[in-house]
């Protein structure tokens, strides 16, 4: 499922997700190194024309890493000091190098890269979404493909 499916079945999630990922530029992304374990590291996320789409660095080694394996994990930025204003998203999936064609060739041109760029789209197998509510629960909201969003509530 991409960002434009999930938009239409959850959109007050997809717009808060969207909104956190807006307030701040730079955001971390896990990957898999050759030998399995977890590598992560900054990089800028766009949400455009109904995709979650993820630029970087020719030769880099998180676009090695998702040639390799494609599965990744996103966190957005947790802002200034240590208040979570909007509370954490992540969010999880594959991602696939988009080489050429019009996808990519709408994609420079909108965000106008360095060149060469390595450009991945995805596809979402998660979303979370957690916050404090009241200051009394921490509110965890989970979505996977195919099922409803999940509340999970605690003190």
């Amino acid at each position: 499922m991409n960002w434009g499916d999930f938009r239409t079945a959850v959109p007050d999630l997809a717009r808060t997700a969207e909104e956190r990922f807006g307030a701040y530029r730079h955001h971390v992304l896990a990957t898999l190194r050759k030998d399995g374990s977890p590598r992560t590291c900054g990089i800028e996320a766009r949400f455009l024309r109904g995709e979650l789409w993820l630029g970087m660095m020719p030769g880099s080694l998180k676009a090695l890493d998702l040639r390799r394996d494609p599965r990744f994990a996103l966190q957005a930025n947790p802002g200034d000091g240590t208040g979570m204003g909007g509370g954490d998203v992540r969010i999880g999936g594959r991602a696939y190098e988009v080489e050429d064609g019009e996808a990519r060739a709408a994609y420079v041109e909108e965000v106008e890269p360095p060149q060469p760029f390595h450009l991945f789209r995805t596809e979402l197998t998660e979303v979370v979404r957690t916050y404090v509510e009241d200051d009394r629960y921490l509110v965890t909201l989970v979505w996977w493909p195919g099922a409803p969003v999940r509340t999970l509530k605690r003190t």
